[in-house]
């Protein structure tokens, strides 16, 4: 089966999942994309673009699989003698309904209804996680009640019906490359001379919520615990105010500050850390999370998003805080008392790996075309 993934925002998250779903699927997969830069723009004009070159390839797949970063209605609009009866779904990696408003963000509302009506147009919708789904079907009915008259709410009930999970994709064994050779002591796991190490590997931005965790780690510092902190995540700001302030109050702790390009690298951190920490009011999945759970990282999360789905149940009681203000208690816990992660916290997390999903995605997408055959 050949099957076109169309991504007018080719960076990230999204170039990562299109290029391993293409490495591990037993389906011939092209790819069909923009560069990916000026998100807002992509989205409301991307169409337009990818619709001429979609009609100068000539080649006509079997299934068309957007991004929720296409305009699928302008899209299919324009390409109708050709796509009138392709099969068509949709992969939503976050989407505009839920996301939450930016300093500087205008035209939300449109954005959004730009994932509604490519929802809408598709034969089937995709979403990375159970979590991401439903609260986009539950704040859809929010959106729609907006409008004076004629919301179409029953449209709602076509959407619910097409949509269903697939968690997204990740080449998580190419972490086993930098595996320490040397398993841990759980003996000696740390000391005065090699304190708990804590990470941090989420973008620098106002919705991963960095204040809760800097301000724990500003107490947890007072009190005169011990650890070492590494803010790897990617800085998509000039001034990340909070992060500097951190930098300089929590001084020769801080043992990395800054992206870190070097996969090698990144992963050596990660097989050196013990904990992850996340304070986030958004994250429609949670890869940086699954990243280093899977490399023997204790995860301390908070009890919202798609977290509870990152952990085993069993375990809930041991990872998860309720409100940031109880962040502080968990990981004093996990610092004064520093144990090797529990095996089946990274077992858990290695059902994400493409070697396991991607024949589910290849079912799901077969589906797709089969369902729609005349």
């Amino acid at each position: 089966m050949r099957i076109l993934l169309v991504e007018p925002y080719n960076t990230g998250s999204h170039a990562v999942w299109m290029r391993g779903y293409q490495a591990h699927s037993r389906h011939e997969v092209d790819i069909l994309s923009l560069e990916g830069q000026l998100w807002q723009w992509r989205l409301l004009g991307g169409a337009v673009t990818l619709a001429e070159r979609f009609l100068d390839r000539g080649a006509v797949p079997d299934l068309l699989v957007a991004s929720d970063m296409l305009d699928l209605t302008t899209f299919l609009a324009l390409t109708r003698p050709v796509t009138a009866r392709l099969p068509t779904a949709v992969y939503f990696h976050e989407n505009q309904m839920t996301y939450p408003v930016g300093p500087r963000q205008k035209l939300q509302q449109h954005y959004a209804f730009i994932n509604y009506t490519s929802a809408l147009a598709a034969d089937a919708v995709f979403f990375n996680s159970a979590f991401h789904r439903d609260s986009f079907l539950d704040e859809l009915l929010r959106l729609l009640k907006h409008y004076p008259d004629h919301a179409n709410l029953h449209t709602i009930e076509h959407i619910t019906a097409r949509s269903s999970v697939l968690p997204v994709g990740l080449d998580l064994r190419r972490y086993d490359e930098y595996r320490p050779t040397t398993p841990r002591d759980p003996a000696s796991l740390r000391g005065p001379a090699r304190p708990p190490l804590v990470v941090w590997n989420h973008r620098w931005e106002y919705d991963k919520n960095p204040a809760p965790f800097f301000e724990a780690l500003y107490r947890l510092a007072g009190e005169g615990i011990p650890f070492k902190v590494a803010l790897v995540g990617e800085n998509v700001r000039r001034e990340p105010v909070e992060f500097e302030e951190a930098r300089r109050r929590l001084g020769n702790r801080v043992v990395q500050y800054g992206y870190m390009e070097s996969l090698a690298d990144y992963a050596r951190l990660l097989w050196d850390a013990d904990i992850v920490v996340s304070t986030s009011n958004q994250d429609f999945f949670g890869i940086s999370v699954v990243e280093a759970v899977y490399c023997g990282c204790w995860p301390v999360l908070p009890e919202r998003l798609n977290y509870p789905a990152l952990v085993p149940e069993d375990w809930h009681d041991h990872t998860l805080f309720r409100v940031d203000a109880g962040l502080a208690g968990r990981l004093r816990a996990r610092l004064t008392d520093p144990q090797p992660a529990p095996p089946a916290l990274r077992a858990h997390v290695a059902a994400f790996d493409w070697r396991t999903l991607a024949p589910h995605y290849d079912a799901a997408f077969a589906t797709v075309v089969q369902n729609a055959a005349p």
